[in-house]
């Protein structure tokens, strides 16, 4: 419950409040990419940062992602905390010889002698027709790779916390952050943009999920927006007497398996719904680890909703079609309770 001494903010300046406060409190934070200058970045990641910290630190930088991407790692490994920026992470394929062979492997090629802790955050997610080539969300693209923590934050409060962790962890993070959770004024406002946040640092653990709904009957994994559909279907499958347990992932690397099958061993059924696409996905993955961990638990088939092996569209009717929404939890959820 949210009281007048709450202070609510949006994803975005609870992104931008997190690297002003660990900037502030070190040195060594640096941020650096296209337009989180004078403009703030497009999603407001960055707002106010450059008056605050000045060029030095706050880095605008040419349309080179493969050049200050690197730039970002080697400074990384003299010591540095950089956060670099990709815009857009449908935009990785340009730099990912960057991130794969060097941010990700250079600490296991070293034999541990070269640390890496830089965090790379890119924006995600469709929902606001902007097409196939700014619409994706890849998480299972970077949490298939080794040698990165994956982190995709769904409420401003993990937004905040999660980057202050991220900033601190000595290992390279991608950091990804929904746009439709940023609070942007040119995109369709929704309640779930905004959340109470405290001002004081906080850290909220990386690799941990959280059940952001207790329930009886079955499980319903989400990640980001997804999780916010989840929760709305949750509600409207309580009228009709049935309780879903909502777990918000939050984390792709490391995988909180174990909140997932306590989970599932109590309500015996699951559904995982994400918004990048179905094959190979984070939804195979979870519902590969049940299967081993949990199978004689399931009452039915675990049930997977994801983005069919499409690019996005741009046509709002058809993004809407491909991408999962509280009506097709709904009625996945309503035909797994009929299974037996």
């Amino acid at each position: 419950m949210v009281t007048t001494k709450d202070r609510v903010l949006t994803g975005n300046k609870a992104l931008s409040e997190a690297i002003a406060q660990e900037m502030e409190r070190d040195s060594r934070v640096f941020l650096l990419g296209e337009d989180v200058g004078k403009y703030g970045g497009i999603f407001g990641s960055a707002e106010k940062l450059l008056d605050r910290f000045g060029a030095e630190r706050v880095m605008d930088t040419p349309i080179s992602e493969t050049g200050f991407i690197g730039a970002a790692i080697g400074a990384a490994t003299e010591g540095m905390r950089p956060i670099a920026e990709l815009m857009f992470v449908d935009f990785f394929g340009v730099c990912m010889d960057q991130i794969y062979n060097h941010m990700a492997k250079i600490h296991y090629m070293s034999g541990g002698a070269v640390k890496v802790p830089m965090v790379l955050m890119t924006a995600v997610g469709g929902g606001y027709n902007d097409a196939a080539q700014h619409s994706q969300t890849l998480y299972a693209t970077f949490a298939h790779l080794p040698g990165m923590k994956v982190v995709a934050p769904s409420t401003p409060y993990d937004i905040k916390g999660m980057m202050i962790s991220a900033i601190q962890d000595d290992n390279p993070v991608v950091f990804m952050f929904h746009k439709s959770l940023q609070g942007l004024g040119w995109m369709t406002p929704i309640d779930a943009s905004q959340g109470v946040v405290p001002e004081d640092p906080y850290t909220v653990p990386l690799g941990k999920a959280k059940v952001v709904r207790e329930g009886r009957d079955l499980t319903i994994v989400g990640i980001q927006m997804m999780t916010h559909h989840a929760l709305e279907a949750a509600d409207r499958l309580a009228k009709d007497g049935i309780e879903a347990e909502v777990i918000d992932l939050r984390s792709l690397v490391p995988l909180d398996r174990e909140t997932i099958i306590r989970s599932v061993k109590k309500t015996h059924r699951l559904l995982v719904v994400d918004e990048d696409y179905r094959s190979c996905g984070m939804t195979s993955e979870i519902a590969a680890t049940v299967a081993e961990e949990a199978l004689y638990d399931l009452e039915s088939p675990v049930r997977r909703l994801a983005v069919p092996d499409v690019p996005i569209p741009y046509s709002r009717p058809l993004e809407n079609r491909v991408i999962p929404g509280v009506e097709s939890i709904e009625k996945a959820v309503q035909t797994m309770m009929k299974e037996v």
